[in-house]
């Protein structure tokens, strides 16, 4: 049997790391259900308490999701990275992280965009002909541009 993935990524505001991502990836940011959320408070599984208002619209506190697009009735379902607030900021590097493959842009100018943006540029490596950049984004989490 094979299984899907999703990938959670901790982070102190994970609504702002949502969008920054969305924004970084080209992905949009996975709608909240309001008609759900009206149950849930509804029948006492959440209270007001448990939501916040982002971009105008009630969102849960506990996280914020980015989507893979997929084509329309794609059997496929979207890789979804969720970002979930923690306590405590981040102290040591990453053990695992996301390796953004550009498709043909520019590395250089996408790096310049990110950087815009609140990204910080960390490194440059080389493996035979293939290099890339190690950044950071706002929060400090790394990543890989190639």
């Amino acid at each position: 049997m094979a299984y899907n993935i999703q990938i959670c990524i901790d982070c102190e505001n994970a609504h702002a790391q949502a969008d920054w991502w969305a924004e970084t990836l080209g992905w949009p940011v996975e709608e909240t259900n309001q008609e759900f959320i009206d149950e849930m408070l509804s029948k006492g599984f959440a209270s007001p308490d448990d939501l916040i208002e982002h971009n105008g619209v009630r969102m849960w506190r506990g996280g914020s999701a980015v989507l893979q697009p997929v084509p329309p009735g794609s059997p496929v379902p979207p890789l979804r990275i969720l970002f979930q607030p923690v306590p405590e900021p981040k102290t040591v590097k990453d053990r695992v992280h996301l390796d953004i493959r550009l498709a043909g842009d520019n590395k250089d100018a996408v790096r310049a965009d990110l950087e815009a943006r609140g990204a910080k540029f960390l490194w440059e490596a080389t493996e035979g002909p293939h290099a890339w950049y190690t950044m950071a984004d706002p929060e400090g989490n790394e990543f890989c541009i190639s």
